[in-house]
């Protein structure tokens, strides 16, 4: 269990980070498109081609759920988080 994180969903708060969105796409060979942020702005969310959603920030990525429900879920629970390993 992890603290439950304020989150917004607005795909607008992620419209000026569209290489950062592109470079993790091309990590998980997926396009990813902004859905929102977390912790006022502390971090990035985004949703990619089949509807699972990812978090950013500033100490990596993380993975939110295998579809919007699942990730509003992990966020207003407060679950843990899965941290994504793009390389090894």
């Amino acid at each position: 269990m992890q603290a439950r994180t304020p989150f917004r969903l607005d795909p607008r708060c992620g419209l000026h980070q569209p290489r950062t969105l592109a470079d993790l796409g091309r990590a998980l060979g997926t396009r990813l498109a902004p859905l929102g942020e977390e912790a006022y702005g502390r971090a990035l969310l985004a949703i990619d081609e089949a509807g699972r959603v990812y978090s950013l920030d500033h100490a990596g990525e993380w993975f939110l759920g295998r579809s919007v429900d699942a990730a509003v879920g992990t966020l207003v629970l407060g679950l843990r988080q899965e941290r994504l390993r793009t390389a090894d």
